[in-house]
């Protein structure tokens, strides 16, 4: 008999990615370094630190009563987004920002240009929208794809509806398409995580409640 989700499953796989959307909308969008608002763009980046890889523990959760290959490469391609998103953001978003604040706070802040910028543009941890994607951010933004259509196929073959799996698949392609987690990227992927998880979630605990119903009668009968 299929079992309700717990509460702490509910928290995680609804909560951290709603919250990662909410903190997105604030991301800083960098046309130029120096003038950035620096100390909100810490604050986002600090936080993301954090919801990154909850985020990615968020949805490996919808499948962790599953078992099968596409549950097993949900699995894989969400804790490779974790890891690879942890890294970049640290450096791109944290270790930039860090160069950036200490610039501004210098007598001659054009002087740190090349330090942030050997960070900034690095072709591995780089955050810099000018020139190719780096790659942690390419490989990240691809497992994300990955492992959420992972999880949508193997969730639909456990019996969760079509809408639901739909929008948790496409959720998944909006840091790719948008190539940013700034808005719209971040808030359209995270946000609409957030909304399929609730969706799943609540279908889940009506199949369990129906299930636990109809046992009743038949136990009565």
């Amino acid at each position: 008999m299929e079992l309700q989700p717990d509460l702490w499953e509910i928290v995680l796989s609804v909560g951290a990615p709603l919250l990662l959307a909410i903190v997105e909308l604030f991301h800083p969008y960098p046309h130029d370094l120096l003038k950035l608002d620096v100390q909100t763009w810490l604050y986002v980046h600090y936080a993301q630190v954090l919801l990154f890889p909850l985020s990615a523990l968020a949805v490996a959760t919808l499948v962790r009563r599953q078992t099968g290959i596409a549950a097993m490469l949900c699995r894989t391609a969400m804790f490779v987004f974790g890891v690879a998103y942890l890294v970049f953001d640290t450096a791109a978003g944290i270790v930039t920002g860090i160069l950036v604040k200490a610039a501004n706070l210098s007598a001659n802040p054009d002087a740190w240009q090349a330090a942030i910028n050997a960070v900034w543009a690095h072709p591995i941890v780089g955050g810099s929208p000018n020139g190719p994607a780096p790659l942690l951010a390419i490989l990240g933004s691809v497992a994300l794809s990955i492992g959420t259509v992972a999880a949508a196929v193997s969730l639909k073959r456990s019996g969760s509806s079509w809408v639901p799996v739909l929008l948790l698949a496409l959720a998944g392609f909006g840091i790719s398409i948008f190539k940013t987690h700034a808005w719209p990227g971040g808030p359209v992927t995270f946000g609409g995580i957030a909304v399929a998880s609730a969706w799943l979630l609540w279908e889940r605990t009506t199949r369990a409640r129906r299930a636990a119903f109809a046992g009743a009668i038949s136990d009565e009968k």
